[in-house]
């Protein structure tokens, strides 16, 4: 019996893994919401979550999400910062032009919707932006190109992440009486929920654009220090140098005049 009931306790375990991950999802949440409390940092807070719950995925599922939610923050603090402040420079404008709309009346108020339009882009945006961010490194633009690349890809996957990162938040803001309990919620583990599926969906679309990791989630280095792509795995660093084939050895032979 007990043996029964320390193979269900294990970290290898069904329930183990579970409870690893649970772990994991509320360590980086706490992180999350500490790190958002100033409203300009929530850009790099975000993509510092995404961070996390890529390499929880990646690798074998067992890491520190304290130390991996500041490793990801550091590393897309800057772009995430300058993308977060430009979006919320675009929602103030678009904010904006709806109260002046909807003062003016008439077929003016009609306009809003375009403004609405305009909004629902910048949101999707934002949701593959953060992800991609903390998966791929490169320029602030490209990385946006990328996230509706990936956005439009499967546009089924889009429509479940555009739920979840809506309705949620609107049915907290628009029941009061339940407010208590959805705060305690968000608080402890439901962002680190939502960037867990925006992961789950996401890495599928991901994985053939990523340097391989081994089971901690680190990247993958061949002889000379590189990462490796899907389709070096003939290269890695742990299996030795490739042998050389007869063409080559010959080659190499003639380029030393033997």
């Amino acid at each position: 019996m007990r043996e029964r009931i320390n193979a269900f306790l294990s970290n290898e375990s069904s329930f183990g893994r579970l409870m690893t991950k649970l772990g994991i999802i509320i360590g980086a949440n706490l992180m999350f919401v500490l790190f958002s409390m100033p409203v300009l940092t929530l850009g790099a807070a975000w993509a510092a979550l995404d961070h996390v719950m890529l390499k929880t995925l990646r690798g074998d599922g067992v890491l520190n999400p304290f130390k991996q939610f500041w490793i990801g923050f550091k590393s897309n603090f800057r772009q995430a910062t300058i993308a977060w402040l430009i979006a919320l420079a675009v929602l103030a404008l678009g904010w904006l032009d709806v109260r002046f709309l909807l003062h003016m009346g008439g077929p003016m108020v009609n306009f809003r919707y375009a403004v609405y339009g305009v909004g629902a882009v910048l949101l999707i945006g934002l949701i593959y932006l953060f992800p991609t961010m903390a998966a791929f490194s490169n320029k602030l633009p490209v990385l946006f190109r990328s996230g509706y690349y990936f956005a439009l890809k499967k546009p089924l996957r889009l429509i479940v992440l555009l739920f979840f990162h809506v309705f949620p938040l609107f049915l907290t803001y628009t029941d009061a009486q339940m407010m208590p309990l959805y705060a305690f919620l968000w608080t402890f583990f439901g962002f680190g929920a939502i960037a867990m599926l925006t992961a789950k969906l996401l890495l599928p679309l991901f994985a053939p654009h990523l340097p391989l990791v081994d089971e901690a989630g680190d990247f993958i280095l061949d002889e000379n220090g590189n990462q490796l792509r899907p389709g070096d795995e003939d290269k890695r660093t742990d299996q030795g140098p490739r042998e050389k084939s007869e063409a080559e050895i010959l080659e190499e032979m003639k380029k030393l005049g033997m």
